[in-house]
């Protein structure tokens, strides 16, 4: 399992994630979606340890591999195609060359038998004697056959490298995946081959790609960048699309709902002021008929009337400007 702690990230003056705290469970293929500019492939350099955050942590299963689909093309120039493919499980690749190195030893003693018996053992358990057939599979689905493997890297075109690249992501069943654009050059068989993998894959895969199809084809879950906070939904792209969609209009609705209760609530207080007005108004006339015909005043209650009169017709102005 792979999962983040309050991660934050202020990049070129840009704050890109605040307090993210997700989990990426095995079983499942995560599509990193978001706007251009969110920070999809920073966020899985993040994981991958490529940048340092400034808050938070990143921690993955005890005893748990991760491995990423390299970008740079020319990183493995010296290498064969096979030797960069077996690099994908680095401890795996280091065994080989340690064990190889010593049975070269003109002088092989007896401590450099103990030593390569031990190494012998660790790459057994590793299941390193499947290592190089499995390699060549990887390399045949994606459409590189059997006379690749001895080829330098540098000797491959662009395509063919991202292919070898892509195979050495994959290699040795890693615990954790993060693949950043694995569509990007492959031609319809080897993207078919991959989609078919990743759907028979059983560990955790985080995926970042503009190609909505692949996305919809082998993702099981969708995580959403959005203002620097990752949320994460079931189903594939399509179905977070209209759930998205469907959420807003449920929004949308709701606050229609709202503005339309809020006119009829301005209705109504304006009718019952306006007849608070006219109530009022009769009032204001009768003690102004009281006073003609010479019975008591009331001068403090005709002066409180006049301001509620100004009080309310002011209301109402402000409620529906109209003439009072």
């Amino acid at each position: 399992m792979l999962s983040t702690n309050n991660v934050s990230l202020t990049f070129g003056g840009q704050k890109l994630f605040e307090d993210v705290n997700i989990k990426f469970t095995p079983g499942n293929c995560y599509g990193l979606i978001g706007a251009n500019g969110s920070g999809k492939s920073t966020f899985l350099k993040l994981l991958a340890g490529d940048i340092e955050m400034q808050k938070g942590n990143i921690s993955i299963g005890p005893g748990e591999r991760m491995s990423v689909l390299k970008q740079d093309q020319f990183a493995y120039d010296e290498f064969t195609v096979l030797e960069t493919v077996l690099k994908g499980n680095e401890i795996l690749f280091n065994i080989m060359q340690e064990k190889d190195a010593i049975y070269m030893k003109p002088d092989f003693s007896d401590a450099d038998g103990m030593k390569a018996a031990e190494l012998e053992s660790e790459f057994g358990e590793m299941g390193g004697w499947e290592a190089e057939s499995e390699a060549m599979v990887l390399l045949a689905g994606l459409g590189l056959d059997v006379s690749y493997a001895d080829r330098e890297m540098k000797d491959l075109r662009g395509s063919e490298k991202i292919k070898v690249l892509l195979a050495q992501a994959i290699f040795g069943n890693p615990d954790i995946l993060l693949l950043d654009e694995p569509t990007n050059h492959l031609d319809i068989k080897a993207k078919d081959w991959l989609e078919q993998f990743l759907l028979s894959f059983t560990n955790t895969v985080v995926v970042v790609s503009h190609d909505r199809h692949f996305l919809n084809k082998v993702c099981t879950m969708t995580a959403d960048i959005d203002f620097g906070k990752i949320t994460t939904f079931a189903g594939n792209y399509d179905f977070w699309r209209q759930s998205s969609e469907l959420a807003q209009n449920l929004r949308n609705n709701q606050n229609k709902k709202a503005e339309d209760k809020a006119k009829d609530l301005k209705v109504k207080t304006s009718d019952e002021l306006k007849q608070q007005l006219t109530l009022l108004r009769k009032e204001q006339f009768n003690l102004r008929f009281q006073v003609t015909n010479g019975q008591n005043e009331n001068p403090a209650r005709f002066k409180h009337i006049r301001r509620e009169i100004a009080c309310i017709k002011t209301i109402l102005n402000n409620i529906v400007p109209t003439k009072i």
